[in-house]
């Protein structure tokens, strides 16, 4: 070797939400291989930027003189494999975080997710975000959030009425804020958060709204994982994904029953694609997949 330094490399691919729970898995690399310096490659550095047991941060795509840096002649471990096409992941029998630990042969110790701000960016969220009314946060289009993005994926997506209903009942008391998509529906009586790829928030000017809400409804997307990274609990929505591979028991997490009798003809090793395939909808036309009642109920509690 051609020096003494050690690395652990970790590759990340995937979305912001993916990104955050990333850090669990991160945060567990170097609790296995303290004597290593922990090297991230990833989408969304901005994620890891803060985090003390990360050493180098590097954009996929922007990794110049890498391997020479790196991997020739040195002592380094890879952690680049995908957790989704498991078997404990496709079956659901472990939580995502957990699955991509035992996945590297790692000992879990129940690391969690981690999003830190800096004080500077504290500073500014509260500036930015802060209204006069209490501030509540109703997610309800997730994925990427680019204007040639698929509007609506029911899959994942809160059903746009009962948003609405939400809205309704709080707005007299809450500066509502809909974390949509451009292309999206757009709610009545809230003000509107997206990103553009001319005007983009950075992620952790997005992420850091969480700082200043008192209240958070949302879907299986990126501040459900960003809110359990700061201990925030909230009421979680899940049409066809499922809380027990990609929830957190800190958020209450209310399930819609999908129907299985029915053909999927579109489906390889998972049930629903992330992105809503409209042929394998499974809902009849006058199915509520959510309890108004319910929903305050647990947005309450908060």
């Amino acid at each position: 070797m051609s020096n003494d330094l050690k690395y652990s490399i970790f590759h990340v691919q995937g979305g912001m939400g993916k990104h955050v729970a990333a850090t669990a898995v991160a945060k567990a690399i170097k609790n296995n291989h303290p004597d290593r310096k922990l090297i991230v490659t990833c989408a969304f550095p901005d994620v890891f930027l803060n985090l003390s047991y990360v050493d180098r941060v590097y954009q996929l795509g922007a990794t110049k003189y890498f391997y020479q840096e790196y991997i020739h002649d040195k002592d380094s471990i890879i952690f680049h494999h995908e957790p989704y096409f498991t078997t404990n992941h496709i079956h659901k029998k472990k939580k995502l975080i957990q699955n991509w630990i035992d996945l590297y042969n790692l000992k879990y110790s129940g690391e969690t997710p981690e999003v830190k701000f800096n004080r500077l960016q504290i500073e500014a969220a509260t500036g930015y975000w802060k209204r006069e009314k209490p501030v509540m946060l109703i997610h309800t289009n997730g994925g990427m959030m680019t204007t040639d993005a698929k509007p609506y994926a029911w899959t994942r997506d809160m059903p746009m009425d009962l948003a609405q209903d939400i809205v309704n009942h709080y707005k007299n008391d809450y500066h509502i804020f809909q974390i949509t998509k451009m292309n999206s529906m757009k709610l009545k009586d809230v003000e509107h958060i997206f990103a553009t790829p001319q005007k983009a928030l950075s992620i952790m000017e997005f992420f850091s709204i969480l700082l200043v809400s008192q209240k958070r409804i949302f879907i299986d997307s990126c501040l459900q994982h960003a809110a359990a990274a700061l201990n925030l609990k909230s009421t979680v929505l899940w049409n066809g994904t499922s809380p027990k591979v990609f929830g957190y028991n800190l958020h209450d997490n209310i399930c819609t029953e999908v129907p299985y009798d029915f053909k999927l003809p579109g489906s390889y090793l998972f049930d629903f694609d992330f992105n809503g395939n409209e042929i394998e909808f499974p809902f009849t036309e006058n199915t509520k997949l959510f309890n108004l009642k319910t929903i305050i109920k647990s947005v309450d509690k908060q």
